[in-house]
């Protein structure tokens, strides 16, 4: 269950969605694996579209969120199977019963992502955007964070690291 999570700084989900969990179903959009964690950042749509918007979200007929959930103390980790854009999947963790580990999964069609890690979860970057036909996310994004809206208008290439990298 997703609520074997202990979700950090997700204050900007939770104002969004309340008490219910948008992450039991997510798209994964990127993996990012940074060595000096080991940690892995999944930059993923979540589920449903919240009733209550920021004004600016209202009038730019966005239909996605997006977040990025940084996992940390990554071990054992396996991907197969993903030919982006997947089809949103279930977002599990199962507790290992010993130091605060979990076994995360993504499983679906044409996606297999499974890896262990420390179950506080950092949440950041939350934007929204208009998906496009194709199922891709490369158009506008308008982000949350005051410092994501002055930096970022769509989301960037890999290669830049302080977006894919810190939280």
């Amino acid at each position: 269950m997703i609520d074997d999570l202990d979700l950090v700084q997700a204050h900007d989900l939770m104002n969004l969605y309340g008490s219910t969990s948008p992450l039991e179903e997510v798209r994964l959009r990127s993996v990012n694996l940074d060595w000096r964690g080991p940690a892995i950042t999944l930059r993923v749509d979540v589920s449903g579209f919240p009733d209550e918007l920021p004004q600016e979200w209202r009038t730019a007929e966005l239909d996605t969120v997006q977040c990025h959930l940084k996992f940390l103390s990554v071990e054992v980790f396996s991907l197969s199977g993903w030919n982006p854009p997947a089809p949103p999947t279930s977002l599990m963790a199962e507790p290992l019963g010993k130091n605060r580990r979990v076994r995360i999964r993504l499983e679906g069609t044409g996606l297999n992502l499974r890896f262990t890690s420390h179950e506080s979860v950092h949440v950041g970057h939350v934007s929204a955007f208009r998906i496009a036909p194709d199922g891709t996310d490369g158009g506008p994004h308008l982000f949350l964070r005051n410092l994501d809206r002055r930096r970022y208008r769509t989301i960037p290439d890999a290669e830049e690291k302080t977006f894919y990298e810190r939280i």
